[in-house]
C-alpha cells in the first residue's frame, strides 16, 4: 500500500508574505538593490534594556523549562498591561503565553473548535486566519468589508453570516492589511450581535499600540461584562516592541479556555522560550519611551507615503489609522499593458515590479482582495522614497 500524507496539511497554502520577503532578502544577499515593501516587522532594533535583560537571564542560568503557559512574572506584567492599557481585568490564571501571536491564535482555534464549526472572518484579512481555522478542523466563512466603509464590516453583515454552526468571529483592529481601526461605537454594535447570538469573538490586537492621529485603541472585551465573557483577547510584543524574532504572544480569556490552551501547549511545544520571557517582562515593566519613538517615526512615514501614493496614476488608497501598512487599490492597473503584455492580476504586477524595477510588494489575493496590494512602511524613509520612485516610473510606462 502506498504511503500517503495528510490531506489537511497538503491543503494549507504557504504564507505569500513570508515568501515575498524571503525572495527580496535573497536578491539583496546577491547584491541586488531591492526595496522590500513586504516587511511585516519593524526595522528598529529591539530596545537595549530588553536585550540586556535577555543577556542577564542567560548568565544567570535562566535557560531551563518554565511552566507551560509561561512564568508568573511575565503573566503579572501582562495582567498589569491589560489593566492599564486595555481596561481589562485578566488575572494571571487567565493568561497563556505562547511562542508568538500565531501560536496564540492556533491555540485559540484548537481550544474552541469542533469539526465543521464555522468561524466568520472579515475580509480583507490577515492571510493566516483561514488556514489556521482549517488546521483546527473549522470552516472559515468570509464576509467582505467594502472600501466605502473603510474595509470594515457592519453589524448587519455579521448578523447575516451567523448560522447554527457559527462558533466564533475574528476581529482584527488595527487591521493587517488595511491599517483601519474600529471605533468604540462600531465595536459596540458588533458586540451586541455577538452577545445576542452567543458566539466567541477572537480579538487580535497585535498592532494595538500603533495608532495614529485622533484614533484610540479600544478592546472589544472592555465594553461590558457580557462581551468580556465571550472574548479571547490576543496580542504580543512583536510589533510594538520590535521583538518579532523573540516569539512571545499571549492571550487573555476565561479560566476554562486558558486551561485548555495551556494543556494543548504543554503537549505541542512545552513552554515559550525562557530567555525571551525574561526579555518580555522587562519590555512591559521597563521604560516605554523607545516604543513611542518608534510609533512617532512610523506616523511620519505613514503620512509621507500616503500623500505620495495619492498623487500616483492608477492607484487609490485610504488613509490608514494604525499598524504600518497601506492597502492600495490597484484595480486600474489591471488590464493595462507593460511591454505589450497585459497585466491580468496583482500577482503579475508583483512579478514585474520585483524583476524589472527591484521592488517587492504584497499582492493581496490571499488577503481576500485580489485587486489590491499591501505596502509596508516599516522601512526607512530613504528606502520608501526610492521604492516609490520606482513604482511611479513603472506606472508611467503603462499602455492602455
Amino acid at each position: 500500500m502506498a504511503l500517503t500524507l495528510s490531506k489537511k496539511a497538503q491543503a494549507v497554502k504557504p504564507s505569500s508574505t513570508l515568501a515575498i520577503t524571503a525572495k527580496a532578502k535573497a536578491m539583496q544577499a546577491d547584491g541586488i538593490d531591492v526595496v522590500g515593501f513586504g516587511a511585516g516587522e519593524p526595522d528598529f532594533n529591539t530596545p537595549e534594556n530588553v536585550c540586556d535583560a535577555a543577556i542577564k537571564a542567560i548568565h544567570n542560568g535562566f535557560t531551563k523549562y518554565t511552566d507551560a503557559a509561561g512564568t508568573n512574572d511575565l503573566k503579572e506584567a501582562i495582567s498589569k498591561k491589560f489593566k492599564d492599557f486595555n481596561g481589562l481585568d485578566y488575572k494571571p490564571n487567565q493568561i497563556v503565553i505562547s511562542n508568538g501571536g500565531k501560536h496564540s491564535l492556533s491555540n485559540i482555534f484548537d481550544a474552541i473548535l469542533n469539526p465543521k464549526d464555522e468561524v466568520i472572518i472579515p475580509a480583507p484579512f490577515w492571510l493566516s486566519y483561514p488556514e489556521m481555522v482549517k488546521l483546527s478542523d473549522g470552516v472559515p466563512v468570509i464576509i467582505y468589508g467594502d472600501k466605502e466603509h473603510g474595509y470594515k464590516i457592519t453589524p448587519e453583515q455579521l448578523e447575516q453570516a451567523i448560522t447554527d454552526k457559527t462558533k466564533a468571529f475574528v476581529l482584527n483592529s488595527p487591521s493587517n492589511p488595511t491599517g483601519m481601526v474600529y471605533t468604540k461605537e462600531e465595536l459596540q454594535a458588533l458586540a451586541d450581535v455577538i452577545v445576542k447570538n452567543n458566539i466567541y469573538v477572537i480579538a487580535d490586537e497585535m498592532y494595538e499600540y500603533l495608532i495614529y492621529g485622533s484614533e484610540k485603541h479600544v478592546s472589544i472585551a472592555s465594553l461590558n461584562d457580557e462581551i468580556y465573557a465571550r472574548t479571547i483577547t490576543c496580542s504580543g510584543l512583536s510589533k510594538s516592541y520590535s521583538m518579532t524574532g523573540w516569539r512571545i504572544g499571549y492571550t487573555g480569556s476565561s479560566v476554562e479556555i486558558a486551561k485548555l490552551m495551556s494543556s494543548i501547549q504543554s503537549h505541542a511545544t512545552s513552554n515559550p522560550n525562557s530567555i525571551a520571557q525574561k526579555a518580555a517582562t522587562e519590555a512591559l515593566n521597563g521604560p516605554q519611551n523607545t516604543m513611542e519613538t518608534m510609533r512617532i517615526e512610523f506616523d511620519k512615514r505613514r503620512k509621507a507615503m500616503y500623500s505620495r501614493i495619492l498623487q500616483m496614476p492608477y492607484f487609490s488608497v485610504l488613509e490608514p489609522k494604525g499598524a504600518f501598512y497601506l492597502f492600495v487599490d490597484a484595480s486600474e492597473v489591471l488590464g493595462k499593458k507593460y511591454k505589450d503584455e497585459i497585466i491580468e492580476n496583482t500577482e503579475k504586477l508583483g512579478e514585474i515590479l520585483i524583476s524589472d524595477f527591484q521592488v517587492a510588494i504584497v499582492p493581496c489575493a490571499d488577503f481576500g482582495f485580489p485587486n489590491h496590494i499591501r505596502l509596508s512602511y516599516a522601512i526607512s524613509m530613504e528606502q520608501i522614497n526610492k521604492g516609490l520612485d520606482r513604482i511611479e516610473r513603472f506606472l508611467n510606462t503603462l499602455q492602455l
